[in-house]
């Protein structure tokens, strides 16, 4: 699944290499999309990359594939192909793309940044970006999208850099596995328990310790409703 920034860039160089038969510059993607540093492109262009919608082609310049698009997985549209033979590019309308749920709808969740499956970091903020994913996967209610950072939780199938799908709720019955606000300073992501009218924060790995706090001092954020996981 694709951010809004990601699928801007994506969107750009497909209608860039169409036009032009080869890839723009970082500069050119830069100011399509509207950031004020290369850093932030290289970002961009790496995620695309990692998630299989292009392909760099090395010790080359400009030299950017397009895999997939959002609209159709699997077309390539190859830059710096010879313009004298467009047979390559009639080519491509027979290639067979598998429909991943092309066709169904899709919600755009609020992407609120990284949340620890570890020792719990910084409280969720405003989202920076969003994130695409089936209508199918949610049920009724808000929801909002997290990267998980750590492996307190990977016995429960939970990995670093997994995105976890969240479902807006301040109610948790003992084994949910939840987003906790710590003292409303810190967040985790952890399996939450009443236990002798203490609330129990307890990992997935036998590395992490339970941790205990007062009623008072953990709030309960969301629940835990589904994982989004990218293979590299």
């Amino acid at each position: 699944m694709l951010t809004g920034k990601q699928r801007e860039l994506l969107d750009f160089l497909t209608r860039y290499m169409a036009e032009n038969h080869r890839s723009p510059s970082f500069d050119e993607m830069r100011e399509a999309v509207g950031l004020a540093s290369k850093s932030g492109i290289h970002r961009l262009v790496t995620a695309l990359e990692e998630r299989g919608y292009i392909h760099r082609l090395a010790n080359r310049a400009r030299a950017i594939e397009v895999i997939k698009t959002d609209s159709l997985p699997g077309v390539v549209f190859a830059e710096n192909k010879p313009e004298s033979k467009p047979e390559k590019s009639a080519d491509t309308r027979n290639v067979v793309a598998a429909d991943f749920g092309r066709n169904a709808a899709a919600t755009e969740l609020p992407l609120l940044g990284r949340i620890a499956a570890g020792t719990p970091i910084e409280a969720l903020s405003d989202p920076s970006s969003f994130l695409s994913v089936p209508t199918d996967m949610l049920g009724s209610g808000e929801h909002f999208a997290l990267e998980i950072v750590g492996d307190s939780m990977i016995e429960a199938g939970i990995h670093d850099g997994d995105t976890v799908i969240i479902r807006r709720t301040d109610q948790a019955l003992s084994g949910d596995i939840v987003v906790a606000l710590i003292e409303e300073q810190e967040a985790t992501l952890k399996t939450f328990r009443e236990q002798n009218g203490q609330i129990a924060l307890e990992p997935a790995n036998p590395s992490y310790e339970t941790r205990y706090f007062e009623t008072g001092k953990v709030r309960v954020q969301g629940k835990l409703m589904g994982l989004i996981r990218r293979y590299r």
